[in-house]
């Protein structure tokens, strides 16, 4: 059975990896992920880290090793990776990278619900969604062709940033094409939503299906539950 990991974190893993190539304190492994562009995958900041680097010590993954001090600042505590963070850093990305982990995107979790909202207006929404995507995408790829084509840094440093780019695209052109339907009126259920927020009343057709049978019934049980 696999153990337990300890490191659960992406900024964990990032102190760890960063660790890696050279004993550091956590203000250089912050300018240094910063420098790199890795707050665009990871999010990262200064007071968290600390924190972070304190929890990975007293875990063993890493151990202080003295101190260092630039021009006027104060001493600052340079930390290096253990034999035990090596192990856990490498473990733990080899299971990251190769098992799929269910994800809860806040996208996602506001697509459940948004039947709240009136067609056209979610119409509008995603509209805006849309021009926002394009916009990113716009930026990310002119900034990949800067680190690749002016700067020659090599692909093997920019894959997360392809990968996000790629994710952007997929998700651009599922938004494009759900504005299509909706507007067009081709997704299936999309007058009964309109007449549902045009009444104030559920579609009758809708209380025939199984799956509203089902919501009806898990209802009355919970009511006979709470008697």
């Amino acid at each position: 059975m696999a153990r337990q990991r300890r490191v659960t974190t992406p900024l964990a893993l990032s102190v760890l990896a960063t660790l890696s190539e050279a004993p550091m304190h956590p203000y250089e492994i912050a300018r240094l992920l910063r420098h790199r562009g890795k707050d665009q995958s990871i999010k990262i900041r200064y007071g968290s880290l600390y924190t972070v680097v304190q929890s990975l010590e007293s875990q063993g993954f890493v151990t202080a090793e003295g101190t260092a001090r630039a021009g006027r600042r104060p001493e600052r505590t340079v930390y290096r990776l253990t034999d035990d963070g090596r192990e856990e850093l490498e473990d733990r990305l080899r299971e990251l990278v190769s098992e799929p982990a269910k994800e809860y995107p806040l996208f996602e979790a506001a697509l459940s619900l948004v039947g709240v909202l009136a067609p056209d207006e979610v119409i509008g929404l995603l509209t805006e969604r849309l021009r926002l995507l394009e916009v990113d995408l716009a930026r990310t790829r002119a900034a990949l062709h800067e680190l690749t084509a002016e700067q020659r840094l090599p692909r093997l440093f920019l894959i997360e940033s392809e990968y996000g780019l790629a994710m952007k695209q997929a998700e651009t052109d599922w938004v494009r094409g759900l504005i299509r339907e909706l507007t067009d009126g081709t997704l299936e259920g999309v007058d009964y939503w309109r007449a549902w927020h045009k009444t104030g009343e559920f579609p009758q057709e809708w209380t025939e299906r199984d799956w509203a049978k089902a919501d009806r019934a898990m209802r009355a049980e919970s009511e006979v539950e709470d008697k």
